[in-house]
C-alpha cells in the first residue's frame, strides 16, 4: 500500500472506497450555526410574506352532465351527439375550462370594474405606475386588451374538476372576495347551461335550414323519377305487368307439358316405324311378325276365322279331293280370310307410318311455340327488369322525400322545446375559510426546504473547502502519518502571563504554557517512535508558505530535545530569517552564511542558550545566493562536523512552495517534519510539496497540524479529548501563533 496515499495500492488499481459517515456529521456540526442561522432567516422572511399575502377564498359548484340528452322528440341525426362515449364528455370539460366561457361569464359580472381581475384599474394604479417606470412608458391599453387581460385573470382562477366514473364535475373559482367567488361558480354553471341550450337552439335553426333546401331537390329528383316510370309503362303498353307474368308463366308451362306428351308419343311412333321399316318386304308372313299388328284386335280376329278356316280345308281334304266343291269352297273361304289378314295389316302399317308422321310434326310445331314463347318470356323479364328500376328509383327518392319532410316538421315543432343535458346539483356555498395561503403549510415547507438546502450548501462548503481543518483532513486529504498538532494560544492569555508573540520560541523551555508544551513532547514522542529502527539524527523541519508556525516548531522541538540530547539548532531559512531576532540574539551575529563559507569561524558561529537548554546556528547575513551556498561541499562537511558534535540537529528551513532550499536539504538529512497551518493551507499545495519530497527520496515522517483551534474542533469535530486536555490551560483561541 501507499505510504502516502492509501487510498490505492501499489498496482495503481482502486482500492474500495468507504463511506465516512462521520465525516459528515462532523461537517454538519461545523456549520450546524450557519444552517440554524439560514433557516431562521429564511422562515422568517416566509412568514413575514405569508402574512402579507390577501387571503383567496374558493366556492364550488357541482354540475352533473348528462350522457343521455333528454329530448321531447329524438333528433340524434341532427345533433349527432353520442352521449355513451368518454369523448362526449372530455369535449364537455374542455368547454368548461373554455376562455369564451370565462369571458361571458367575466361580462355578466362586469369584472373589468373589478380590480382583482382588472390589472389596469384605478384601484391598481399604483402598480401600473411601477410597471411603466421599470419597463418604460408604453402605449394606453385598449378595451379589447383590458377585457382581454381580465378574462384571463380570471380564466386562470377557475378550476374544473370531474369526479371519476361519474357524470359530476366540480366548476371551482377563487377570488379574493368570498361572495364574488360565491357568485362566479354558479355563474360558471349556468353560463355552460345556457350556452348548451343556445348551441342547440342554434344547431337545430341550421339544420332546419339545410333540410329545407335539400328538400327541394329531392321533391325535383321523386318527379323526374316518377315520369320516367310512366313513360315506360306507356312505351311498353304495360297494364299490370304481375299478371301478363302470370299467364306467360302459364302458358309456358302448358306448352311444355304437351311438348313432353308429343316427344314420348313421337319415341313410341318412332319405334314401331323403325321395327317396320326394318322389314325386307311387307309380306303376309313379314307383317305377321310384328306385335302390334298381330295384337291388334280386328287382326285377331281375322286370325281365328283363318285358323276356323285352314281346320275347315284339313277336314273336308280328308274326305274330298282338292277339285271337289266344297274343298273349292272351303279353299275359297280361307284364301278370302287370307287376304282380309293381308289387307288388315297393309292398312295398319300404313297407319304406322302416318301416326309417326303426325308425331314428328306435332312435337316441332310445339318445340317451335316452346321457343317462341321462352323468347317472349326473355324480352318480358328484361321490361320487367327495367321496369323495376325505374320502380326502386322512385320508391328510393319518396322515402328520402318523406324522411326529410318529417324532419323538418319535427325540427320545427321542437325547436322551442329544447332541454339541457346538464343541471346544478350542488350550487355554491360562500366560502368562510381562505384555501390559500396555506400559511403553517408554507412555513413548514420553508423551514424544511431552507434547512434542506442549508445542509447542501455546507456539503458544498466543505466539498470546495481545500484546506486542512483537523486530523481528518491529514489523513483523507494527505494519506501522511500525524505527528502532532499545536494548539493555538489564545491572545488573553499571551497578555495574562505577560508573554510577547515573538517569545512563543521559548515557550517549551518557560513552562508557562503547560498544553503548548504537552503538544511539543507528544511531537518528540511521534518522532522518537518513527526513528526507532532508523534514529534520525538530522531532522528538517519546512512548510509550504510562511506563516505556517515553522521557526516556533522548530525551536521549541529543539529545546525539547535539549532536555535528552545534545541539541543544536540551525536557521537555515536564509532568505527571511528571524531565529535571531525571537530568541534575542545580538543584531549581525555570525551564523550558518558565515560557518559555511569560513569553515574555520564555526566556534564563533554557535550561539549557546544556557535557558533553553541547547546550542543555535542563525543564518547570519544574508547571501546572495543561498542555495549555491547551501549546496556547497563546505556545508556537507559542516553538516558532518556537526554530527559527530550532537546527538540532535534540528533544522528550519525555507517554505517549499517559494524556493527548493529546503527540497535539497531534504537529500541531507535524516528525516523531514511537513508542518502544516490548520484552516489555511490549501490540500493540493501540501500535495504537491510531499509529491517532491517523494520524488526526492526524502524520508517525511510526518505532518504536525499547527495553530489547530482545538475549541472549535471539539465542538463540531469530535476531538473532545484534545479539548478536555487543552481547556484546563485555557488554549482556545481563533489567535494566530508566531
Amino acid at each position: 500500500m501507499n505510504e502516502r496515499n492509501p487510498g490505492f495500492d501499489t498496482s495503481g488499481s482502486a482500492a474500495v472506497e468507504v463511506i465516512d459517515l462521520m465525516h459528515y456529521w462532523r461537517v454538519f456540526r461545523r456549520h450546524l450555526s450557519k444552517i440554524i442561522a439560514l433557516t431562521v432567516v429564511a422562515t422568517a422572511i416566509a412568514v413575514l410574506v405569508v402574512m402579507s399575502m390577501t387571503p383567496i377564498y374558493q366556492a364550488t359548484t357541482t354540475l352533473l352532465i348528462e350522457a343521455e340528452q333528454a329530448k321531447v322528440v329524438s333528433i340524434e341525426e341532427v345533433y349527432g351527439l353520442d352521449g355513451k362515449s368518454s369523448e362526449y364528455f372530455e369535449t364537455q370539460f374542455e368547454i368548461l375550462k373554455s376562455r369564451e366561457l370565462a369571458k361571458r361569464v367575466a361580462l355578466e359580472l362586469d369584472l373589468v370594474n373589478n380590480p382583482e381581475f382588472n390589472p389596469y384599474h384605478e384601484a391598481n394604479a399604483k402598480k401600473f405606475s411601477l410597471k411603466e417606470y421599470l419597463m418604460g412608458p408604453g402605449e394606453a391599453p385598449t378595451q379589447d386588451q383590458v377585457l382581454a387581460d381580465t378574462v384571463d385573470n380570471f380564466w386562470k382562477s377557475i378550476t374544473i374538476s370531474p369526479i371519476r366514473k361519474t357524470q359530476l364535475v366540480k366548476v371551482s373559482v377563487q377570488s379574493e372576495s368570498p361572495a364574488l367567488a360565491q357568485k362566479a361558480a354558479d355563474a360558471m354553471a349556468n353560463a355552460y347551461i345556457k350556452s348548451q341550450m343556445e348551441a342547440k337552439v342554434g344547431m337545430t335553426q341550421q339544420a332546419a335550414v339545410w333540410l329545407q333546401d335539400r328538400l327541394g331537390g329531392l321533391k325535383s329528383r321523386l318527379d323526374e323519377s316518377e315520369r320516367k316510370l310512366q313513360d315506360f309503362r306507356e312505351a311498353n303498353n304495360l297494364i299490370d305487368v304481375e299478371g301478363v307474368d302470370t299467364l306467360v308463366a302459364k302458358q309456358l308451362d302448358e306448352i311444355t307439358k304437351r311438348l313432353v306428351e308429343a316427344s314420348s308419343v313421337r319415341l313410341e311412333s318412332e319405334t314401331i316405324y323403325r321395327q317396320l321399316e326394318s322389314l325386307s318386304d311387307r309380306s303376309y308372313e313379314s307383317l305377321s311378325g310384328l306385335p302390334l299388328i298381330l295384337n291388334n284386335p280386328l287382326v285377331a280376329r281375322l286370325r281365328e276365322n283363318e285358323t276356323q278356316a285352314e281346320l275347315k280345308v284339313s277336314e273336308l281334304s280328308k274326305r274330298y279331293g282338292p277339285k271337289h266343291p266344297k274343298m273349292v269352297a272351303a279353299q275359297s273361304d280361307l284364301d278370302a280370310v287370307r287376304e282380309s289378314v293381308r289387307t288388315q295389316m297393309m292398312r295398319i302399317a300404313s297407319g304406322i307410318e302416318k301416326d309417326y308422321g303426325t308425331a314428328v310434326s306435332k312435337e316441332a310445331a310445339l318445340q317451335k311455340a316452346l321457343d317462341q314463347k321462352v323468347a317472349e318470356v326473355r324480352e318480358l323479364n328484361r321490361t320487367e327488369f327495367t321496369l323495376n328500376e325505374y320502380s326502386r328509383e322512385v320508391r328510393a327518392n319518396r322515402q328520402l322525400y318523406e324522411t326529410f319532410f318529417d324532419r323538418i316538421r319535427e325540427t320545427n315543432e321542437t325547436g322551442e322545446l329544447q332541454t339541457a343535458n346538464a343541471r346544478i346539483t350542488d350550487p355554491a356555498v360562500l366560502p368562510d375559510e381562505p384555501v390559500k395561503p396555506n400559511k403553517k403549510l408554507v412555513v413548514a415547507l420553508v423551514l424544511v426546504v431552507s434547512g434542506m438546502f442549508g445542509v447542501g450548501l455546507a456539503f458544498l462548503l466543505d466539498a470546495l473547502d481545500a484546506t486542512l481543518k483537523n486530523p481528518e483532513d491529514i489523513d483523507r486529504k494527505l494519506g501522511t502519518p500525524l505527528l502532532g498538532m499545536m494548539p493555538m494560544i489564545d491572545s488573553n492569555v499571551l497578555k495574562k502571563l505577560d508573554i510577547e508573540d515573538g517569545r512563543l520560541v521559548r515557550a517549551f523551555a518557560d513552562e508557562t504554557l503547560h498544553g503548548f508544551s504537552e503538544s511539543i513532547r507528544t511531537l518528540r514522542t511521534s518522532l522518537t517512535l518513527a526513528g526507532l529502527e532508523n534514529p534520525a539524527q538530522v531532522i528538517l523541519l519546512t512548510s509550504s508558505v510562511p506563516g505556517e508556525g515553522k521557526t516556533t516548531t522548530s525551536a521549541n522541538l529543539a529545546e525539547a530535545y535539549g532536555q535528552m540530547e545534545k541539541t543544536v539548532l540551525i536557521d537555515a531559512d536564509m532568505r527571511r530569517p528571524t531565529m535571531a531576532k525571537k530568541l534575542g540574539l545580538p543584531p549581525n551575529s555570525k551564523g550558518l552564511a558565515n560557518a559555511v563559507a569560513y569553515p574555520d569561524t564555526l566556534e564563533e558561529c554557535i550561539h549557546h542558550m544556557e535557558e533553553l537548554g541547547i546550542d543555535v546556528i542563525p543564518a547570519g547575513p544574508i547571501p546572495p545566493n543561498p542555495l549555491e551556498l547551501l549546496s556547497s561541499r563546505n556545508f556537507e562537511k559542516l553538516l558532518e562536523t556537526l554530527r559527530g558534535r550532537y546527538q540532535r540537529i534540528i533544522i528550519d528551513s525555507a517554505p517549499m512552495r517559494l524556493v527548493s532550499d529546503a527540497l535539497y536539504l531534504s537529500s541531507l538529512v535524516d528525516g523531514v517534519v511537513y508542518v502544516v497551518k490548520a484552516d489555511s493551507t490549501r490540500d493540493k499545495l501540501v500535495n504537491s510539496s510531499l509529491v517532491k519530497l517523494d520524488e526526492s527520496n526524502a524520508r517525511v515522517y510526518g505532518v504536525v497540524l499547527n495553530q489547530l483551534n482545538v475549541s472549535k474542533e471539539s465542538r463540531y469535530g469530535g476531538y473532545g479529548y484534545y479539548a478536555g486536555y487543552y481547556d484546563a490551560y485555557g488554549y482556545t483561541s481563533d489567535e494566530k501563533n508566531a
